[in-house]
């Protein structure tokens, strides 16, 4: 009989993990990490250069082009207590390229650090940007869940809150790293194709592709797309609940364009993700197009993916090119250039995909919802796959090697 998907034991994901594992810093040269190969079965190691010649042939492959935002502000009060806000999504306006162009005012959701000595005062900091004296303050409102409203302002009509995060805020890279932000993750901690601001966490399985990688996937005919994902702090939100019907996904906000669909329909539906975050809107997209098909009268909003959607049992799926032709349909009706949706998607084993063939991931956390993805990818002979990367040395999480895991 098959398993729920609701009743997985976390505990069956569990690996050990040595601290001296994980890669508290990059390799200097990115593009020189180690490459675990892993298809039909069997597992391999290479370079991460020799990734174009490792591809299958046929699929799209997809990047995430998210921008991990400087979202930590540290303000310290009278009393020399230091209190962290850490942005984690936008609420007034709740667009992110609109809210980082507000002058004046802004409102995050945001988790607060030292949140005990922080009676409700306004907080104030001031600080230099664009060669101007400005005075932010933050003012904590309402609490949600395990994170607080709070509203920005400052006294300068010219300055717009990106220019203060630039200045102001510090990068936060993953809390598993054990060490403070340098400057030098400011560049590392990027994806060079990075292009829009909003990820409070970067997709990591991005920081192995240089120039010369890119140039050589375009000279083995590998076509590429990008879509938008920006990831949120709920992607360290470790797995608490003993089965995993427990666990709440956090929603992430995606955004795709009308052409990278088309090209996915021109690619028989079929891609190649760089990335859980990837992985994550595609398989989405599907989602959405078979709920267009059951309703065309969706709103974008209510195209957002829940989290047990793919799992309903006595649903009639359509094909992945009715699901993406769907969503075409939708944007002309709407004459739109963009889906911008939202999704809280869970892919774990018992889950078909219907998009990604191929995955380009780092190596993950034990008993989180990312290696559940990739076990449901791999038809659960992930313990293989993270036995041979530990007896042969590569390197874990954010600044780790880099896995290439092929379905056929």
């Amino acid at each position: 009989m098959k398993q729920d998907p609701r009743h997985i034991r976390i505990s069956d994901y569990n690996y050990p993990l040595p601290d001296e594992r994980i890669a508290k810093f990059p390799l200097s040269e990115r593009d020189q990490s180690k490459l675990l190969v892993y298809k039909q079965g069997v597992v391999a190691q290479d370079c991460f250069t020799s990734l174009p010649t490792l591809l299958p042939k046929g699929p799209l492959m997809v990047f995430n082009n998210t921008k991990v935002i400087q979202a930590r502000l540290h303000f310290r009060k009278e009393t020399g207590a230091l209190i962290e806000v850490f942005c984690l999504e936008p609420i007034s306006p709740n667009d992110y390229a609109l809210n980082f162009q507000q002058t004046e005012h802004s409102a995050w959701l945001c988790m607060v650090g030292n949140l005990k000595k922080w009676k409700g005062e306004a907080l104030k900091n001031e600080m230099v940007v664009k060669g101007q004296t400005i005075t932010l303050t933050a003012e904590r409102g309402e609490c949600r869940g395990t994170s607080h409203w709070i509203d920005f302002r400052w006294d300068n009509p010219t300055i717009t809150f990106a220019d203060i995060l630039e200045v102001f805020g510090e990068l936060p890279i993953p809390p598993y790293l054990n060490r403070a932000t340098q400057e030098s993750d400011k560049q590392t901690y990027q994806t060079v194709y990075s292009k829009i601001k909003g990820s409070v966490a970067a997709p990591t399985a991005g920081l192995h592709f240089t120039p010369r990688v890119l140039d050589a996937l375009q000279e083995a005919g590998i076509e590429k797309e990008e879509v938008t994902l920006h990831v949120g702090a709920g992607t360290f939100k470790p797995v608490k609940s003993e089965e995993i019907e427990g666990h709440e996904m956090h929603t992430e906000y995606i955004s795709v364009n009308r052409t990278t669909i088309e090209k996915l329909i021109a690619h028989n539906g079929e891609a190649i993700a760089v990335g859980t975050t990837s992985v994550r809107t595609l398989e989405s997209l599907y989602h959405m197009g078979a709920a267009l098909i059951q309703n065309p009268d969706l709103t974008e909003e209510q195209l957002h993916v829940t989290q047990w959607q793919p799992y309903q049992e006595g649903v009639v799926w359509p094909s992945t090119i009715e699901a993406l032709q769907a969503l075409l349909s939708y944007l002309d009706k709407h004459n739109l250039e963009a889906l911008h949706s939202s999704t809280q998607i869970i892919i774990v084993p018992g889950y078909e995909y219907r998009v990604v063939k191929a995955i380009v991931t780092n190596f993950h956390q034990p008993q989180s919802t990312l290696l559940l993805l990739v076990s449901a990818f791999v038809k659960g002979n992930w313990r293989t796959i993270y036995d041979y990367a530990l007896a042969n040395d590569f390197r874990f999480l954010s600044y780790g090697d880099s896995s290439l895991l092929i379905n056929e």
